[in-house]
């Protein structure tokens, strides 16, 4: 067993319990539990070890949310998300750490504003707070073009991000949250985006050396706390108001934003 301090423990569990919690309730917020790993972990190390446990809450998040996934949503994201991996892929072979972690926050903000810019334009347009969807029988403020375009852009975001340092989560947020997916819908395309996204990553991440024994043995410790908190998680799902859920997500993508651009 690793040889860490209580303190350290204390970090991974709270760092777990968010991976628990964002898998169930509050995509977006898995980046708070990568910077709490990274300050415990070094550095490869504690993107293997989260790796992990992301794919554990994936299984526990498809399950729960199993009938409520968009499939035309991840079907428009697909062509995207390749081309931004394989651009991070490109990236990280020649940049430094400190470059990923300003450009990722830098586009993080940039698609924070985006989506708050869109949504302000709408409700002009609409009347609507928030430039919430119109009721059925109502035409959609966004048209086809436009979704597509979001995907393509959020797409590539994403997939760079997530190739990079398993960041995807904010970016994939602000695209949930662009496209007005109900709380349940939100939930369910996120666990199975994240699945295979992740599920595609482990080979590589194998290969790179970034799962180790010793991360291995705590994933298993910390699995156990992953679980609950997704059952917690679940509970508070089902009961969330969806605008205060929308809140807590631009929150949290603009917390785990400013956090990458701080100097280490």
């Amino acid at each position: 067993m690793p040889e860490l301090t209580a303190l350290a423990w204390v970090l991974l569990g709270v760092g777990a319990v968010v991976i628990g919690l964002s898998k169930a309730a509050l995509p977006g917020a898995a980046t708070i539990a990568v910077a709490l790993f990274a300050a415990v972990l070094p550095a490869k190390q504690s993107t293997g070890t989260i790796l992990l446990l992301l794919i554990v809450g994936d299984a526990f998040a498809m399950l729960a949310y199993r009938h409520h996934a968009d499939v035309r949503t991840l079907v428009r994201l697909i062509p995207a998300v390749v081309a931004g991996m394989i651009a991070g892929a490109v990236f990280l072979a020649f940049a430094p750490d400190a470059a990923v972690r300003q450009v990722i926050g830098i586009l993080l903000l940039l698609v924070v504003a985006v989506t708050l810019w869109r949504r302000a334009a709408q409700a002009r347009g609409t009347g609507r707070p928030g430039g919430r969807a119109a009721p059925d029988g109502e035409p959609r403020a966004d048209t086809v073009g436009e979704r597509r375009i979001a995907a393509a852009a959020y797409g590539s975001i994403g997939g760079f991000t997530t190739m990079v340092a398993n960041a995807a989560g904010p970016v994939m947020s602000m695209y949930f949250l662009a496209m007005r997916l109900p709380v349940q819908a939100f939930l369910g395309t996120a666990a199975w985006f994240f699945a295979i996204v992740n599920l595609a990553k482990l080979p590589f991440s194998i290969g790179l050396g970034l799962i180790t024994a010793e991360g291995v043995l705590i994933a298993l410790v910390l699995v156990p706390v992953v679980i609950a908190s997704a059952f917690a998680g679940r509970w508070i799902a089902r009961r969330i108001d969806q605008l205060l859920f929308e809140r807590i997500i631009i929150v949290l993508t603009v917390v785990g934003s400013v956090y990458l651009l701080l100097p280490r």
